[in-house]
């Protein structure tokens, strides 16, 4: 039996339709800076937690988590005239840190991988493949 089908599809539609509004439909520009990265709804779809990513500072991350919790009302109707259930979801805006973190974790990595000493080309062969040394006993060829 499948559990949980129909929820993710609407979950999806959702996520599709929110990001929408908030990039054409919202007059605000601090709402730019929100990406919506998933949405999860409660069993009976009754509330949509949408998570979003911000991009910018502390202070900037805030400010557009304050401007989309004052628009849920505006974004619930806009999708409630876009979608077709029962009844249009709460929406629920959170702080979906995942993205920022990715984007550290790279920028950390990017800094090792600049820091690490180069081998020189001489020694290993074209595109930075390794030979496999031979086994004991096994000729070269």
């Amino acid at each position: 039996m499948r559990t949980g089908g129909r929820r993710e599809r609407v979950a999806e539609a959702v996520r599709r339709e929110v990001a929408g509004i908030l990039r054409f439909e919202l007059a605000d520009p601090r709402v730019g800076r929100a990406t919506v990265t998933r949405v999860e709804l409660t069993g009976d779809l009754t509330v949509a937690r949408v998570y979003v990513s911000v991009y910018g500072s502390d202070a900037d991350q805030k400010e557009t988590l304050a401007v989309l919790g004052r628009a849920r009302g505006r974004v619930r109707t806009l999708l409630g005239s876009r979608i077709r259930l029962r009844a249009t979801p709460e929406i629920r805006f959170v702080f979906d840190p995942s993205v920022e973190f990715s984007i550290r974790l790279e920028q950390i990595l990017d800094r090792q991988r600049a820091d690490r000493p180069r081998t020189t080309g001489d020694d290993s062969p074209a595109g930075g493949e390794r030979e496999v040394p031979a086994e004991p006993g096994e000729e070269e060829n």
